[in-house]
This record gives structure tokens, sequence and C-alpha cells, in this order.
């Protein structure tokens, strides 16, 4: 009995000190808590001083000159975003293109492909994708210490390495040696960039890919395979009713599975919510009486049969067998896809029409506004700098009380980046979108060196230096700008127009405090059931298909949607790195694979995961109910959407705006010393 004892005091012991380990390790994390929060508070008090300190002009510039994100001690300086279009040809084209092919003996084809397969970006390829990319890789040959990359320098190859060694240095400093079976220099082919690093040989074999043809193989083998889906899906009759749109969308969301001679694909008795589409291959179909008796074939299906529609409607206790009679390739939908998909965006809440009081009120502004000449306005104030010129605020002579924004574009720069068709679809854009949640553009100027973009004032300030001062914002905070920003969209969706650059940078408030979308560089109208292949958008907040060249629609700006709120709750995006490349890396990974601070509530997180799921299809604010699905999430709930709309509703910041000149809520910017040379108008086709 004393045994037992003894050992019961021992266990009390034990439980006893184990106790207190675990209330020691509470107040460990509480004291680690207090000061993460503190080092927090000196971060934000020293982000402040360096905008003061360095002015965001050099910084964009350079930022925009190098095509890379900051480093991480200046996380809180404005991104500069990027843009090109794809090199590739025409669209329409892209079926009939004949790629370039270049012999190679079978162990070089396997040691490429595994190369690109072991590259962090590259790997995400589909497997038909990779094999093109090794049929079309050239070889290059350089002399002995040759210089393949140099920083600095614009590049447009990515290389793969057979035999041989390269040195890797930066600024003059060696990084690393990389051997054989090596992917290098891979953001060339997502656009026009410079290269950060420099890569000497010492003694090597290399297969390179330019970007045009990487590009071209991206956006056809994706082209090919949603024409084929949808050209299956409308032989269904079960979708043959279904709008164009929503076919597209069943198409992007349907999954490739494979099936060996002999699998069964479905099972008679058992549950199923799946619904096939055979795209190669044959499959038998049985049907058993009893368990006794052998089954009876039924009948055989091939390319373009289906099976197990019934499932998507709820019945879902299969009545055969259904067998691959050789190796069979199916396109899968599940009920749940189905369901969420069937509908359209015919229900949007904002559907961007006007009626008589207000167009009236439109056609008169344009009147007023049609008057005016560029000599009729003062220069007050700087709003805000860049790599394209300035904003400034400005007067009306005739009328102190009516103060605008002007923002100055130098044409030159224009024509030199090969922006001039963002710059005309930013004007057209704006002008036409009538909404309390978009920055107005009242009318456009031009002289042989600048152009001008008349816009509303809103002197508010930039979310960006509210979210910089302030660290983080609660919840309610988030919610209410993130509402401006879900109402910008549905209005600019309902019209078939993409953002494309949402972050704080691009948010200005209001003297009410309310949040407008502003800079439309990236804005484009590309109509329903389309998509687009321009690389476009800052990269922490650019969505996978961006990344991987897939096309693009609406459903990249719910991408952006979720990575806004992760970083206005938290104070930083979710995925970042020390250069684009690593960023992309991260961001194709997955939301998934981020830990999501404490402080995050839990329908918070939930709702920043559904609109970042990786398939755009599966995306909050692109289900068959639309922008409805977020206005009705959990987070939101109570939320008054109405109160938003009519301007009733009270903003979580009020801006202190003393008067229409008053711009003590922007940062403060040295003078426009740099005279751009005039322009002749050459690479300017059109009036502005």
């Amino acid at each position: 009995m004393g045994t037992l004892r003894d050992l019961q005091y021992a266990l009390q012991e034990k439980i006893e000190e184990l106790r207190q380990r675990d209330t020691l390790i509470d107040e460990l994390e509480l004291e680690l808590d207090q000061k993460d929060e503190l080092i927090q508070r000196l971060q934000n008090e020293l982000d402040k001083y360096r905008s003061v300190l360095r002015p965001a002009t050099a910084q964009q510039v350079q930022a925009q000159q190098q095509n890379l994100v900051l480093q991480p001690d200046q996380h809180r300086s404005k991104r500069q975003a990027i843009s090109a279009e794809p090199t590739a040809c025409d669209i329409t084209d892209l079926s009939h293109v004949t790629l370039p092919f270049y012999p190679k003996s079978p162990q070089s084809k396997e040691m490429i492909k595994d190369a690109i397969l072991d590259n962090d970006f590259m790997k995400n390829l589909e497997l038909s994708q990779i094999q093109e990319i090794v049929d079309c890789m050239y070889p290059v040959d350089y002399g002995k210490d040759a210089c393949i990359i140099k920083e600095g320098d614009v590049g447009s190859l990515v290389y793969v390495m057979e035999e041989g060694k390269v040195e890797v240095t930066k600024e003059g400093m060696k990084l690393c040696t990389m051997g054989p079976g090596k992917v290098f220099g891979e953001l060339a082919i997502l656009y026009n960039c410079t290269r950060t690093a420099t890569v000497t040989l010492v003694q090597v074999k290399l297969w390179a890919i330019d970007r045009q043809c990487f590009q071209t193989i991206m956006m056809r083998t994706g082209l090919i395979k949603h024409a084929e889906y949808m050209d299956f899906l409308k032989s269904v009759p079960t979708f043959q009713g279904l709008a164009e749109e929503t076919l597209s969308k069943l198409a992007d969301v349907m999954e490739e599975t494979h099936y060996e001679d002999g699998e069964f694909i479905i099972r008679q008795g058992a549950r199923g919510d799946t619904f096939f589409i055979i795209s190669k291959g044959k499959v038998n179909v049985t049907q058993e009486e009893s368990a006794n008796q052998e089954p009876t074939h039924l009948r055989e299906l091939t390319r373009g049969d289906w099976f197990g529609e019934k499932a998507l409607q709820g019945e879902d206790v299969r009545t055969a067998n259904v067998i691959a009679a050789e190796a069979v390739t199916c396109l899968v939908i599940d009920r749940d896809s189905f369901k969420h998909l069937i509908g359209g965006l015919d229900d949007v809440s904002n559907k961007g029409y006007e009626d008589a009081e207000a167009k009236a009120k439109y056609e008169a502004e344009n009147a007023f506004f049609s008057s005016l000449k560029l000599k009729d306005f003062n220069i007050i104030d700087t709003l805000g700098v860049g790599g394209f010129g300035r904003v400034e605020l400005v007067q009306l002579k005739n009328d102190e009380a009516k103060t605008f924004a002007m923002k100055i574009l130098k044409k030159r720069h224009i024509v030199d980046t090969r922006q001039q068709e963002h710059i005309r679809s930013e004007k057209h854009i704006m002008t036409e979108a009538h909404s309390d949640f978009v920055v107005r553009l009242y009318r456009t100027f031009k002289d042989s060196k600048y152009l001008y973009m008349l816009m509303e004032a809103c002197l508010g300030g930039e979310l960006w230096t509210i979210l910089r001062d302030r660290g983080s914002f609660e919840d309610s905070t988030t919610r209410f700008y993130t509402a401006c920003v879900v109402e910008a969209f549905a209005y600019l969706h309902a019209k078939g127009i993409i953002y494309r650059d949402l972050k704080p940078e691009n948010l200005i408030l209001d003297s009410r405090g309310y949040a407008k979308l502003v800079d439309f560089g990236f804005a484009k109208k590309i109509g329903f059931c389309k998509k687009t292949w321009t690389f476009c958008g800052t990269p922490e907040y650019v969505a996978p298909e961006i990344i991987l060249n897939k096309g693009h629609d609406v459903s990249a700006d719910y991408w952006s949607l979720g990575i806004l709120m992760y970083e206005l709750l938290t104070g930083s995006p979710p995925f970042s790195g020390p250069d684009p490349m690593k960023t992309y890396n991260v961001i194709l990974r997955g939301i998934d694979m981020i830990e999501f601070p404490k402080k995050t509530t839990k329908n918070a997180a939930n709702l920043i995961k559904k609109l970042c799921r990786d398939n755009p299809s599966e995306r909050l604010g692109n289900l068959k109910n639309g922008v409805k699905d977020i206005q009705k999430h959990k987070w939101f709930e109570g939320f008054n959407w109405e109160g938003l709309r009519k301007g009733t509703l009270t903003p979580p910041i009020t801006p202190d705006v003393s008067s229409p000149t008053d711009t003590g809520n922007f940062d403060n910017f040295p003078e426009d010393t740099e005279e751009p040379p005039p322009d002749d108008n050459s690479g300017w086709d059109y009036d502005f």
C-alpha cells in the first residue's frame, strides 16, 4: 500500500510541476505579445520618420526602373506596380502557331524536365506545358568566363544548365555557385525586367527559352483546353440552357482525372456527388441484378460521352458500374462546385444603371467642365508623386471654393514605357464611372510635355498613410474600408471592367472618411466570359493565375480583396519576399501555408481564405451569387450596406479637413525640378 501511496504522491507532484510550467509558459507568451506590440509601435514611429526623411519620389522611381519590390526594412514605403502586355502573337491565332523544336538526347530532355520540376516557380506548370518548354529550349554557347546575365541589364531568357557550373554575384559580392540541373533567370519570362544578379559561367552547357515562346505555350495550352471543355459541356443536355458565362466558369473548375484499364470509376450502389465527361478512352457500363449474378453489359461510352449527371441534382446512389476499358481521362465536376456556379452575375447588387435625374446631372457637369482651360486653375499643393509624374491640388481662379486633384503625366515617360493603351483605357473607364466609391474624372487636357487629368479632390488622405501611422486596423475599421472596395468592385464588374491594382496606396478618403478607388492605369474593360493575359499588379497582390500566365478575369480582383483585408488587419500582406520572384513563389504555395496572427478573428480569416482560393472559379465573389456571397458572409453580419451606399453610415475614421484647400492629411513632397524634354507626339497616336 505504501508503494501505491508513494506513486500517487509522486504523480501529484508531477501534475503540480506541470501546472506551474503551464502558468510560466502563459506568462512568457503574454510578455512576448507585449514586446511584439512594442516593436510594432516603434516600427510604426520609425516608418513615419523614414517617409519624411526619404521622400517617396526617389524610392518609387528607383523601384520602377529596377522592377523590384523594396527591401523588408522599407516595407512601409509605397510599392510600385508592374505591367507587361504578353509578347505572344494575337490570341485568335495562337492555336495555329508552330512552335520551334530543337532535337535533344533523351538524357538532356529528362535533365531539363527534372530541373523545371525542381524550380519553385516552374514546377507549378502543367506537365503538357513543361513538355512543350523542353521541346522549345535551344542550346546556347558562351566562351570561358563569359557573362551570361549581367545585373541591371534587361533580360527575356530563362536558362537550364546541363553541365558545368556558374557563379552568381550581386553588387560584386559572390552569392553562390550553381551546378547542373538548375533553372535561372526565370523572372524574365514573366515580364520585361532588369536582372537582379550577375551570372558568370566557368564551363557550361546551357539550354534557353525566350519570353515570347514561353508565353505562347502558356496561353495556347490554356485556350485550347478551355475551348475543348466548353465544346464538351455544350454537348450535354443538362447544360444546354446555361449562359455562356456559366459554362465558361464550369470549364474553368472542371478537373482532369485519369483511370487505368479495369479500374472502377463508379461502383453500383455507392453514393456519389460527381459528374464525368470522357475526354479520352472508353468505358464499359454494367449493372448487377443481384449479388449472385454476373453483371449485365449495358453499353460502351467513349470520348464526349458523359455519366453521373443525376448526382449534380442530389440523387447520389449509383445505379450502375462504370469501368475503364482502357486508359481513360475524364473531366470531373462535383455537386458543390456545380451548385455554386449555376447562376451568373445578373443579380449583382449594383447594376451601374443611371436614372434620368442622374443622367441630367452628369450632362450639366460635362457642359461646365468642357468650357474650362488649363489657365483657369491655380496650383495649391502637391498631393502625391510617382514615376508617372505628380498629383497637384488645384483651385479654380474664379471660384476658390472649387478645388480638384490634377494628375500630371509626362508624355515622354508614357511613350518610353509603352503605357499609351493603359492611359487611354484609364481615361475612358474613369470618365464613364459614376460611382460614389470610384474617384471621378471630370476632363483631360494636354500640352507639348504633359497630359492632365482633372479629378475630384479627396482630401481625407490615402488609406496607406493612415495604415502606416497606425500599424494595423481593428476588425470594424477594416470591415468599413473592405465594404467600400466591395461596392466599387460590384459597380465595375457589372460593367465588365477589371481593376487589377488594389492596395492601400490606391484607396483615398474623401472629406467624410469614405474610401474611393483611384489610379485606373491597370483597369481594363474585358466584358463578360472573357480573359486577359497582361501581367500586371503589385507583386504582393498578384493572383496565381496571373503569375502562371493562365489568363485572368474579374476573379483576380477578389483575390486582391483578400490580400487587402489581411494587410489592413495585420499591417503587412500575407505573401512577400526579398524580390518579386520569391514573392510569386510564396503566393503559389497558397493561403493555407500562411499562419494568421492570433488577433485575426475566425470569421475574418475564413473570408480571406475564401477570397484567396487558388482556383479562380472557387473564389467568393465569383460564384453564382456574385458579390452577394461576400456581403452575406458572417464577417459582414450586421453591417449596414444600405447606409454605406446612401452615405449615412458613420465612417470609423473622420478626417480633419478644414477647407477645400486643406492638404494636411497628405505627406509633404519636394517640388518637381525635373524638366521633361518637349514631346513631338511620336508614339502618341490619339487625342487625349
